[in-house]
């Protein structure tokens, strides 16, 4: 089908302009310039840039115009996973299947690569091909996604709650920040550089939204039903570091039945939407039935 064609094209795509994008390994500081590139090339799902592509190519906006915005998201979640394996934070040792960027450099270089990274992505939007509104908006978008307001404050309540049984109501506002934030910003930026309306915007956000819990419900219920290998990374963690999750809320049964209430609310959301949204549906399609 052509939506899976386009995605596939996506992953591509999204890798070359991170190659193209990233400061190559030669140019000094060279150490720094390879731990950025090790923690963001060659691995993900890299659902957050199909996003990007998904939301602006349903407004027919020029995949050239798409790159910045695409890489930078990329870069971004690179960073929060590189400080998210840190001892200090889940102290992790797998990534992607190869060892965590701290171990594969040392911590200080993992702390700074990450930091690079993130000012790298907003050098990126500085970049993108579209007028000096959007090109404001989508600065605020990531900067509101990625801060106290987002991700970085989810990954904070989540640390604090170690420990303890947050409720659904908790839990669900915790990953609608640590994790939906960043999925919900990757649609917007896609559809602000489509110049998307104001209903729009506000209807893919919905979707985004519930993709983002989505999301989360499916890492979780992996953590507990995949091995190492199949996930990259060590499986296990949530419940030997006692956190909050779906599963352990929920139990397993009833988080999988959340998770399809879920992708019939997604699929609702884009109905309003007189566009071919395909391609916004194999993504949510994608996200609750990933094996890894």
């Amino acid at each position: 089908m052509k939506a899976d064609t386009d995605l596939s094209l996506w992953r591509e795509r999204i890798e070359s302009v991170l190659n193209a994008t990233l400061p190559p390994e030669s140019l000094a500081p060279q150490r720094l310039h390879q731990a950025m590139r090790y923690a963001t090339l060659g691995g993900g799902k890299r659902i957050r840039a199909c996003l990007v592509y998904a939301s602006g190519t349903l407004f027919n906006a020029p995949l050239d115009a798409l790159d910045s915005a695409a890489a930078a998201v990329e870069m971004t979640h690179a960073y929060s996973l590189i400080h998210d394996d840190l001892p200090a934070m889940d102290n992790d040792n797998v990534r992607r299947g190869k060892p965590t960027t701290h171990i594969a450099f040392d911590q200080a270089t993992a702390i700074l690569a990450g930091d690079a990274l993130q000012t790298q992505a907003y050098l990126n939007l500085v970049h993108t091909d579209t007028s000096d509104q959007v090109r404001v908006a989508i600065l605020q978008c990531l900067a509101q996604a990625s801060g106290s307001a987002g991700m970085c404050g989810g990954q904070q309540i989540d640390m604090d709650a170690t420990d303890q049984t947050l409720s659904l109501e908790k839990l669900e506002a915790l990953h609608s920040m640590k994790t939906g934030a960043l999925i919900r910003a990757s649609v917007r930026m896609g559809a602000l550089i489509g110049r998307a309306s104001t209903g729009e915007l506000e209807t893919l956000d919905q979707y985004a939204h519930t993709l983002g819990l989505a999301f989360q419900i499916r890492d979780d219920i992996l953590d507990v039903e995949a091995s190492s290998e199949q996930l990259g990374k060590t499986a296990g963690k949530d419940a030997e570091q006692n956190k909050s999750t779906y599963p352990q809320l929920l139990g397993i049964g009833e988080a999988k039945r959340l998770l399809n209430v879920y992708a019939e609310k997604m699929q609702a959301s884009l109905v309003s939407i007189k566009r071919d949204t395909t391609a916004l549906e194999h993504i949510a399609a994608f996200a609750i039935s990933r094996s890894q």
